[in-house]
């Protein structure tokens, strides 16, 4: 699987890179017969372009063949770690490409970072730890979610429809 890494400076000058994980080939696969709402797949034309795409963490370009699915992050999480995100088990709205796409490409920026985000922290267990706005330093928002040894995950999600983003897991 393609990630996209960013590295920030943390206080005491260590070096740590952060990794947007998108949606993976094998969920993707998923999603694209039928969602996490059970509904079957509808692509369409993005005639204007600009979606965010979490299967290649990019926007769509006009003319694109996309899908709008809903996702399940925690719980494809949970399913794969065990964890049990009990009341914080969510599916939303993202988009995908609506045949399979090679994935990010590299890149050392993390992606949709440039507007409102909010971070929301995850324990191993699957509680919910917090969650932050930012919008001017998303590196250093990232850094102060992953100084506590609790969080095992953040979720980045857009502001204004709180539409998961990606995800970016320690380590």
């Amino acid at each position: 699987m393609t990630t996209t890494r960013t590295t920030t400076r943390r206080p005491t000058g260590t070096t740590t890179a952060y990794t947007a994980r998108p949606i993976t080939p094998a969920v993707l696969r998923s999603l694209r017969a039928t969602d996490d709402a059970g509904r079957p797949l509808r692509p369409f034309t993005d005639e204007e372009g600009g979606a965010p795409l979490r299967c290649c963490l990019r926007r769509s370009e006009p003319g694109e063949r996309i899908a709008l699915v809903s996702y399940a992050p925690l719980r494809r999480w949970a399913a794969e770690t065990g964890a049990d995100p009990g009341a914080y088990d969510e599916q939303g709205p993202v988009f995908i490409h609506a045949e399979e796409c090679p994935g990010p490409a590299p890149d050392p920026a993390l992606p949709f970072t440039n507007a409102h985000r909010v971070l929301r922290r995850y324990s191993a267990d699957g509680r919910i730890l917090g969650g932050r706005l930012t919008a001017d330093d998303f590196p250093s928002a990232l850094t102060e979610a992953f100084t506590d040894p609790e969080v095992a995950l953040v979720h980045v999600r857009a502001v204004e429809y709180g539409c998961f983003l990606y995800e970016v897991r320690r380590g």
